[in-house]
């Protein structure tokens, strides 16, 4: 496995060595924190992949966008956020404002329940998406 990972990296380096320094890009996952509570109460594992599944979902369904690609490109720069909404009418209030401003995300539902769980952003410059996430704190 390391074999295939390896050329990514050099890759990546080549790139940054080769051209100015490359636009920071971030993926943000926002993540209910009511599921980590009673009476729900669901174990950190779970919530964890919840998170996984969003963001590997949101980094496919956007696969072919430039800033995926780039953000994919140098695995060793790959940064995330992960912020907590309180419940679940919040986080689908932010997938319909993320929606109406074009901003490209994935909404995890869970099944077979069909529970939304966590929001995953495509990778994106901070300062073009942190308008819409400034209300959510870091999950904890």
């Amino acid at each position: 496995m390391h074999r295939a990972v390896r050329p990514v990296f050099q890759r990546g380096r080549n790139m940054a060595a080769s051209t100015a320094e490359p636009q920071i890009l971030v993926q943000y996952l926002v993540l209910r924190k009511d599921l980590s509570q009673a009476p729900l109460a669901w174990p950190a594992g779970a919530l964890i992949a919840q998170a996984c599944h969003a963001a590997t979902a949101a980094l496919h369904i956007h696969r072919d966008h430039p800033h995926t690609g780039a953000y994919l490109a140098e695995l060793e720069r790959m940064r995330k956020v992960v912020l907590e909404a309180p419940d679940e009418s919040t986080l689908k209030q932010l997938a319909e404002t993320l929606q109406q401003k074009n901003i490209d995300h994935l909404l995890w539902l869970e099944q077979p329940e069909n529970i939304a769980t966590c929001l995953a952003l495509r990778p994106y410059p901070k300062e073009e998406v942190s308008q819409y996430l400034k209300k959510f704190r870091l999950f904890k």
